[in-house]
């Protein structure tokens, strides 16, 4: 079965490269165009597409509202966004509104076709650029922490596994006075127990 593809892009010349590009391949098969979002749902609702290649800046109805549209009331048509720059912003809004891949208006011909293929089969396609992009952005990152030089310590000692006993006797402390300080480690992380203060220490201040 052929894969059915939508295109919708404000370009009369771009679709009609990509209506031309789309019919090298005997597993594409171009059903349908339209120059923006503005009949999204009734365009699906007539051709209903596997694949839509959507075009991000568009008049009156752009790809971005589009995506939304279509996810919304055909959540099982992959969308397969293009567009001439990357822009990160706009990147993420797409990926968080359920595109299916990325690609760049000036990638090659091929890796255009490769990923209507890999949306198709439930992959998801992006160019290699903007695939850094998407990874650095969800790295998780170090955050300025909010306790006090003695607190992260204290909170470093604890994530080892010592007891406030033993951690009293590291510092050359009292217990009481390690008991303060977690209960303000506490208080800051706006937290209650010292599971959660652990899983706050590996996940934004350990180095």
């Amino acid at each position: 079965m052929a894969i059915r593809i939508f295109i919708y892009d404000d370009s009369t010349d771009r679709r009609d490269s990509l209506k031309a590009l789309l019919s090298l391949n005997d597993n594409l098969k171009f059903i349908g165009e339209a120059s923006n979002c503005k009949n999204a749902i009734q365009d699906i609702e007539s051709c209903y597409p596997d694949v839509v290649l959507m075009d991000i800046n568009m008049p009156e109805v752009d790809g971005l509202e589009g995506l939304k549209l279509i996810k919304n009331k055909f959540p099982e048509v992959k969308v397969l966004m293009q567009t001439a720059y990357d822009d990160s912003e706009k990147i993420f809004t797409s990926i968080k509104n359920g595109a299916s891949g990325y690609i760049l208006k000036n990638d090659k011909p091929q890796r255009i076709l490769q990923a209507i293929e890999e949306v198709s089969e439930g992959g998801a396609a992006m160019n290699p650029a903007i695939a850094q992009k998407v990874l650095d952005y969800f790295k998780p990152s170090k955050k300025k922490s909010p306790l006090s030089p003695k607190e992260n310590e204290v909170l470093s000692f604890l994530a080892e596994g010592l007891s406030y006993k033993m951690v009293a006797d590291k510092l050359g402390v009292s217990y009481t006075t390690i008991n303060t300080h977690t209960k303000r480690i506490y208080e800051k992380l706006h937290i209650s127990s010292l599971g959660e203060a652990i899983a706050y220490f590996y996940k934004n201040l350990k180095s």
